[in-house]
């Protein structure tokens, strides 16, 4: 299981038995969260101390249990009885008998096997659980790391309008502007402040959420994140053929897989012995009163002429069906939610990108002629910070953009069962400090504004996480690329 979830994730996770290896992990745990916390560590952290995650991994220990257990033979069946004359005539007698099932041992490779694949099965289910906790993982902190910035580029806001609203005063002190418009600035500041307290709030909330991912408490929970939201890749991860990736490597497929099998296995079990009974084999030895000992072997057969297993065999026929029914279910699902979740990630993409490359600098734009007309005194300080705080909205909004490309890139590597390839990242903007009324904005460099993107037209093959099929396999084979 750890092999499994480290070579999909590049992180090691461990199950916490009360070894003395544990010890050092608690010290490993410690290590990491002295340092500024980044996504792969926290992913890590989770695995290795989320209580959840490790309760789960406990359930390999009770699969390991059955299978160990249907590796073992019965245990023989020793009898005896021993006889005492009553009115003192005559002599004792005893009979003495060993019996083993012999069916047991007969099918005893065949549970095995059985045993063997629900361990099997039961591994990846819980591999699964670990890789499904390192998704949450990413997500959780990509949405600390948005609202870490989000609360930066809020106080800022609260900045420039607390300058608006304390020259709105003397500037209404002077008889330079009316009632209306002082009273405008006093709400905008109370605006942005409240705003603050929200942010805050919710950065908070967002740090919760993630301690409980990561299984933290006490002076654990003191971790830092100094890092911003990384920028998008240059160029996007290749999207194409990841339904047959997600079926190929998604290991809850694959254990449900598995699960189908064992049952036919269980079911076939089940059909070689409905005729057979319990056969029990041994040696016996009696002696009569006044008479010889005798020893010999012993037959006992159980006749199946009222249960013949039907019941048994009607219930696993059913159980059968009902995995393959899962494994369809699952994969139908699984491929839709790809593909869903493909297009989800190319228009965030779209969005980020429209933000970065066409929105931003023409907020920058507007904040730079409005701050030259301001000094060519054509427009008043107002229209200036209304043009800034236009600019911090934009760039609110660009954050959070950015924000849910990541936690929609986790869902995908969720979805499809591993990481997806890295691409070339793009610089990330930053909004500029709150304008002062005097100094003029340096204008930054000119950026090209990006194309608009045609949508695809109904019916059309986007080639993004789509697989073409004839007609005649199901939706849970492997295929081939």
């Amino acid at each position: 299981m750890a092999a499994l979830v480290e070579e999909r994730l590049g992180r090691k996770t461990r199950w916490n038995q009360g070894t003395p290896e544990d010890a050092e992990v608690a010290r490993h745990l410690d290590a990491l969260l002295k340092e500024d916390l980044t996504s792969d560590h926290a992913v890590e952290v989770a695995l290795l101390n989320n209580p959840a995650l490790q309760g789960t991994y406990e359930e390999l220990g009770v699969s390991q249990a059955d299978m160990v257990q249907a590796g073992l033979l019965s245990n023989p069946t020793l009898d005896g009885s021993f006889g005492f004359p009553i009115s003192g005539v005559g002599s004792k007698e005893y009979e003495v008998s060993l019996v083993q099932d012999f069916v047991n041992l007969f099918t005893l490779p065949l549970r095995k096997r059985v045993a063997r694949e629900q361990f099997m099965a039961d591994t990846l289910r819980v591999a699964h659980e670990a890789l499904a906790t390192a998704a949450e993982v990413r997500k959780a902190y990509s949405e600390v790391q948005a609202l870490k910035q989000l609360v930066e580029l809020r106080r800022m806001a609260l900045q420039a309008a607390e300058a608006a609203a304390d020259l709105a005063v003397r500037l209404r002190s002077a008889g330079n502007i009316t009632e209306l418009d002082l009273a405008s600035e006093q709400a905008a500041a109370e605006e942005a402040r409240l705003e603050l307290s929200e942010g805050e709030v919710a950065w908070v909330e967002a740090r919760e959420h993630l301690n409980r991912l990561m299984g933290l408490w006490g002076p654990r929970t003191q971790w830092t994140v100094s890092e911003k939201l990384p920028p998008l890749p240059e160029q996007e991860a290749p999207l194409e053929h990841l339904e047959s990736l997600a079926i190929r490597q998604r290991l809850d497929i694959d254990a449900a897989r598995k699960q189908a099998a064992l049952l036919w296995n269980a079911l076939e079990l089940a059909r070689s012995t409905r005729f057979f009974g319990r056969v029990e084999v041994g040696v016996h030895t009696h002696q009569d009163a006044d008479g010889p000992r005798l020893f010999g072997p012993t037959l006992s057969l159980e006749l199946p002429i009222f249960d013949q297993r039907q019941a048994l065999i009607a219930r696993l026929e059913a159980q059968h069906r009902q995995g393959e029914r899962r494994l369809t279910e699952l994969s139908v699902n699984t491929r839709s939610e790809v593909r869903a979740a493909c297009a989800r990630l190319l228009a965030l993409r779209g969005v980020a990108d429209r933000y970065r490359r066409v929105v931003l600098p023409l907020r920058e734009k507007v904040v730079e002629q409005s701050q030259l007309q301001y000094n060519a005194m054509q427009i008043g300080l107002f229209q200036l910070l209304s043009a800034k705080r236009e600019q911090v909205e934009a760039y609110r909004g660009y954050i959070e953009a950015v924000r849910d490309y990541w936690m929609a890139r986790a869902e995908l590597e969720r979805l499809v069962g591993g990481r997806l390839r890295e691409g070339r990242a793009t610089s990330t903007p930053s909004p500029t400090q709150p304008v002062q009324p005097a100094p003029p904005a340096q204008p930054g460099p000119p950026i090209q504004p990006a194309q608009p993107s045609q949508p695809a037209q109904p019916g059309t093959h986007t080639g993004h996480g789509q697989d073409t099929a004839n007609g005649t396999e199901t939706p849970h084979e492997n295929p081939h690329d």
